[in-house]
């Protein structure tokens, strides 16, 4: 289910004040609190929010977003980064595939037969095992509710048994030619998978760039390929970085 145009609204006042109520909610989408209601209820079922007593909230890991919301936001966007990126995969093996939606669109059109799949994601697990003759592992974890990946430092630290011929990713925002996360722990499985990979590819849409994210991962000029929708930025755009657009 996307979010309509009024609950995205809501989403971006949430995150400036982490808190609304319904009839504040009402007055600035000039709606009834009804409408409200069914809006905020609407999010609370897929992750993105928790309801309190007149109004909603964020939830306290906010920063990881709902899988599901990630698949239906800019997901044109990330279907062409996805196909820009398939003719570049170099020949593999194995391969781990993080918990991005982006990575998974990726994958979706990808031949794994006879070879070993190693993810974090639930989401892509389960779409992967419906393909034939491929080895699928499944990292375990914390399991949060409003995103279908495992995380934590047990999840680093199988890692750490992997030697992977392939890395496909995303992240949150790219700032400075700095590929960045959210979240501590996300950080912490990018950086162990990027070091147990021979070849890493970063496929992310447009949007990615100057977006918001708290922790560094690696710079752009450390992956082999980074595939994207569009044109990047024109001062990343000198040769440094290995852009597939």
């Amino acid at each position: 289910m996307a979010l309509n145009e009024r609950q995205d609204g809501i989403m971006g006042i949430l995150k400036e004040q982490k808190s609304a109520t319904v009839e504040e909610l009402a007055g600035i989408f000039f709606v009834s609190e009804a409408t409200i209601r069914r809006d905020l209820n609407e999010m609370k079922t897929l992750g993105l929010v928790e309801r309190s007593h007149g109004g909603a909230f964020l939830p306290e890991n906010s920063e990881e977003i709902s899988l599901f919301f990630r698949m239906e936001r800019n997901a044109k966007e990330k279907e062409r980064a996805a196909t820009k990126a398939l003719p570049y995969i170099p020949p593999f093996k194995s391969v781990f595939i993080d918990s991005s939606s982006t990575a998974l669109a990726l994958a979706e059109r990808m031949d794994f037969s006879f070879k070993t799949v190693v993810t974090n994601n639930l989401q892509t697990a389960i779409s992967l095992s419906k393909k034939p003759n491929v080895t699928l592992i499944l990292l375990g974890g914390t399991l949060q509710y409003n995103n279908n990946a495992t995380s934590g430092s047990w999840t680093a630290r199988q890692l750490q048994d992997f030697s992977f011929d392939l890395m496909l990713c995303s992240c949150a925002s790219v700032i400075d030619g700095t590929a960045h996360e959210r979240s501590l722990e996300q950080k912490e499985i990018k950086r162990v998978a990027f070091e147990r990979s021979q070849k890493r590819v970063l496929i992310i849409d447009h949007t990615k760039f100057g977006n918001h994210g708290t922790y560094k991962t690696h710079g752009l000029t450390e992956f082999d390929i980074v595939a994207t929708d569009s044109f990047p930025p024109p001062e990343l755009d000198d040769g440094s970085i290995k852009f597939v657009y």
